[in-house]
């Protein structure tokens, strides 16, 4: 629900229409529990990220969003019936290896934009980047309060790859990018954020990374 309410103010999203939460419900079901709206939507498109050291960037159009630390897991069976324990993920290693690279704190971050190649991929993201509780996801979401564009953890503000639709990770990159430069039109959030975090990944592949607004 709240993916679809940002993906509203998107021009370039897949999805836009309002949807209640009866629609979704009411949609027909996929696999048991995803219903078709639980499930990213693809899309044809592309995203270019410049990479450069902090004194080349000085110039650049937009200030230089800093990479503040990284974190990465491979880990696990290839293929999703494989799993031992389908409640956790590589995640879990990748979100804590960033945050013993930096000072910062999970609640520094003013912004989150996690992979949700499935609806209960983000569910898992905001756990393992310890923006709640391990098994607290559920009540940290509900209401939508909590994550709304311009709520305390504004949350996948472009729509996500469930309404926008699946660049693969990049454009979540893109919009924590165009939310930290105040570039976001209509669904911009209030106050740029300052600090963001980018996820990426689910099954055995994860990755993270913390950008700081220079």
């Amino acid at each position: 629900m709240n993916a679809r309410r940002n993906a509203e103010l998107n021009p370039n999203a897949i999805y836009r229409d309002p949807m209640s939460f009866d629609d979704y419900m009411a949609a027909r079901m996929i696999s048991t529990p995803f219903c078709l709206y639980d499930c990213d939507v693809p899309c044809d498109g592309a995203t270019a990220v410049i990479v450069s050291r902090r004194e080349r960037a000085k110039d650049m159009r937009n200030p230089p969003l800093r990479v503040e630390a990284v974190g990465a897991r491979i880990a696990g069976r290839p293929s999703w019936d494989q799993f031992e324990d389908l409640s956790t993920m590589p995640n879990r290693d990748a979100g804590a290896q960033m945050w013993t690279r930096t000072d910062l704190k999970p609640a520094d971050v003013q912004m989150a934009q996690l992979y949700d190649g499935f609806s209960w991929i983000t569910m898992s993201w905001l756990e393992a980047l310890g923006l709640c509780g391990v098994g607290e996801s559920g009540p940290f979401v509900e209401g939508g309060e909590r994550i709304a564009r311009n709520g305390p953890l504004a949350l996948n503000t472009h729509g996500g790859q469930l309404s926008a639709g699946r660049l693969h990770g990049y454009g979540f990159l893109h919009e924590g990018a165009t939310q930290m430069w105040g570039e976001a039109g209509d669904r911009q959030i209030a106050k740029p954020p300052e600090i963001g975090v980018i996820a990426a990944g689910g099954g055995n592949t994860c990755g993270c990374l913390l950008l700081v607004r220079e």
